[in-house]
């Protein structure tokens, strides 16, 4: 039996029996009953000035591993260089010695990050002594297994990284900086799974970068609306960092830098159409429901004699671009965002189904389609197949460019609006003064997410380099709308009644000479003693919200 583990001095080989003092059992089991008494007395660790020393923790550092142990859930915003890997690294090393048979995952944005925190903890490892070690039964770049069972691993944080495994605790370190479309498959496909054991533990550490996932979940913290317990350090609780040192470190690299990476704030990008300060404050809401897979949320139902606007992106669904709408409240201003759809995988066969259904339930709601590209296909489908007459038509003019048609039917009208740089500007601009100004409330957080990173290059604005927009395109179409006279007309009730009976006739007209048809208005619809309106359609089926 090899005493030590692979040739190396530094580890005990598994099997290997050591034979304890009187005082080291004792100080085994303070070891075990107190983690900081352990981190303190026995991890070393790497000083810059020093060398290799040991672990002398700030009080902020002992009252996170604290928390590590006391709570299932934890989340942590911490700045830069103050400590925050190798304390949790301090809890994992005490975790995995003084506890049989449990996994931990160390997952980081990138690989070599994670191998590193875990080449961090190796080293405090073989600098305990052989009375404090389990022995080693596998040792690599990617993982560690003791004789005690316990297993630690190292990974790229994604849905694939885990899947599968069963884990005891899951660390997910500078949580903020993986990438959002990774995020939120990461914890839409893998964290249920993890979560949902009695015992499991999820730990999350990062310095914010921008208001992606992180943000999301840390504000949710603060606010109780999830479980996690949310721990915030101030860069001054660092001996040494005062005003001196703050003045030095901004003068080194910027105070919009400082704020983000020691202040900890999260910041947008800087150059959003969106005030950032605004964007900052703008406090979006849970759900009241989520339909269709979660494509759909809920935020406010429908209301009785509520006036109701849809604006829709297309695209081909394909696993790319997102198809996405927005259902707007006109009743009163501030106009409110109620309800948004968004999937990348809808077909644009079946997404005008999606769009007539919540249209038909939210009061008859008008529909203004974009018509680039499927665009088209969507609203002809909605209009000639579901018979669906709340489509706003648009007129061209050469000289005045796209408004919305007081006629209908007419050969130079189209039902849907062609997105050209002329309406995108003006749809822009109206729409940064509508929120600015607090008369469009924004309540959705992709929504939100997706205007933090909406940004100026050159002479337009768009999402930055691999983030999406589409959501924000809603946003867009219905702030142009509301620029042309002929919306605030359609606001009353007397003129929508006008544009209904004219859009019906020619429907009879143009569609069904021998024959009438119902637009849905006289469909039967009731509120049921929980508050939620049903919606009884002429083929018999039923939305309920």
């Amino acid at each position: 039996m090899n005493e030590i583990y692979n040739n190396n001095p530094n580890l005990k080989g598994s099997g290997v029996q050591i034979e304890w003092t009187e005082e080291q059992a004792k100080e085994y089991v303070k070891c075990m009953e107190d983690p900081i008494h352990f981190i303190k007395t026995y991890v070393k660790i790497v000083n810059l000035d020093q060398g290799l020393v040991n672990f002398n923790m700030y009080p902020f550092q002992e009252n996170m591993v604290r928390n590590f142990y006391d709570n299932r859930f934890t989340i942590c915003k911490i700045g830069r260089q103050s400590g925050k890997s190798i304390t949790s690294i301090a809890f994992f090393l005490h975790y995995i010695l003084f506890n049989k048979d449990v996994s931990v995952a160390l997952l980081a944005n990138k690989l070599a990050t994670a191998r590193e925190l875990l080449g961090r903890l190796q080293m405090a490892y073989e600098h305990l002594p052989k009375w404090l070690q389990q022995g080693v039964e596998v040792w690599n770049k990617g993982s560690i297994e003791l004789e005690n069972g316990s297993k630690i691993m190292a990974a790229a944080t994604s849905s694939s990284a885990i899947r599968g495994g069963s884990f005891n605790v899951l660390f997910l370190d500078e949580f903020a900086f993986v990438p959002i479309e990774l995020a939120e498959e990461f914890f839409n496909s893998v964290y249920p799974t993890i979560s949902s054991g009695q015992s499991t533990k999820v730990i999350i550490v990062s310095t914010p970068q921008g208001m992606n996932h992180f943000y999301k979940l840390w504000v949710d913290a603060e606010e109780g609306r999830n479980s996690y317990v949310p721990i915030e350090v101030h860069w001054s609780e660092l001996p040494g960092r005062d005003e001196k040192w703050k003045a030095m470190t901004i003068k080194n690299t910027s105070a919009e830098q400082f704020r983000q990476e020691f202040d900890t704030e999260f910041l947008g990008s800087t150059n959003t159409l969106i005030n950032v300060t605004k964007l900052k404050n703008m406090p979006y809401k849970t759900p009241r429901q989520s339909l269709e897979n979660g494509s759909l949320k809920v935020y406010e139902r429908p209301k009785k004699d509520h006036l109701y606007f849809m604006t829709i992106d297309v695209s081909r669904g394909k696993g790319q671009d997102y198809s996405a709408f927005s259902v707007f409240d006109c009743t009163d201003i501030p106009y409110k965002q109620v309800a948004v759809f968004k999937s990348n995988e809808i077909p644009p066969m079946i997404y005008p189904t999606i769009i007539n259904k919540i249209s038909n339930s939210y009061n008859e709601a008008l529909i203004l389609v974009e018509i680039n590209d499927v665009g088209q296909q969507v609203s002809d489908i909605l209009y000639h197949d579901l018979e669906n007459t709340n489509l706003i038509s648009i007129m061209s003019d050469t000289r005045k460019g796209q408004s919305i048609s007081s006629g209908f039917g007419s050969n130079s009208n189209t039902l849907g609006i062609r997105t050209t740089k002329a309406t995108k500007k003006i749809g822009c601009m109206n729409m940064k003064s509508l929120i600015e100004e607090d008369k469009l409330y924004i309540r959705d957080y992709d929504t939100i997410n997706e205007l933090t990173t909406f940004v100026q290059k050159g002479p337009k604005y768009e999402a930055e380099r691999g983030r999406h927009d589409d959501l924000v395109d809603t946003l867009i179409l219905f702030s142009w709308m509301t620029t042309d006279p002929y919306f605030k007309s359609m606001c009353d009730i007397d003129t929508r009644k006008e544009i209904y009976d004219e859009r019906m006739r020619h429907l009879e007209e143009n569609m069904l000479p021998f024959g009438f048809v119902s637009n849905g208005f006289d469909d039967e619809s009731f509120v049921d003693d929980s508050g939620d309106l049903w919606t009884v359609q002429a083929d018999d089926s039923t939305i309920r919200f």
